[in-house]
């Protein structure tokens, strides 16, 4: 399971967020997880931040504990992604 957390009003997390959906819409399955203004979402990014990254965006790939802290580019995410 791929996991994204993000604050809507978090200009990093818009700048992921093109990236993110381009990948949703091929097929790529992102649940994307609202933190800054959910309680229930913030709780469970702690769960799998574990204090490692600490703010958003943070991805975390639930197969491979693979994580991404902050803003990266397209190549970064899909080696991310598809990283079995």
């Amino acid at each position: 399971m791929l996991l994204e957390f993000y604050g809507t009003e978090c200009p990093h997390c818009q700048v992921m967020m093109p990236m993110v959906d381009k990948l949703i819409k091929e097929g790529i399955e992102i649940e994307k997880y609202e933190v800054w203004h959910d309680e229930k979402n913030a709780e469970l990014m702690k769960r799998y931040d574990a204090g490692l990254c600490g703010g958003v965006p943070f991805f975390f790939n639930t197969k491979t504990k693979k994580m991404i802290c902050g803003e990266a580019d397209e190549k970064e995410v899909r080696k991310w992604a598809k990283d079995k």
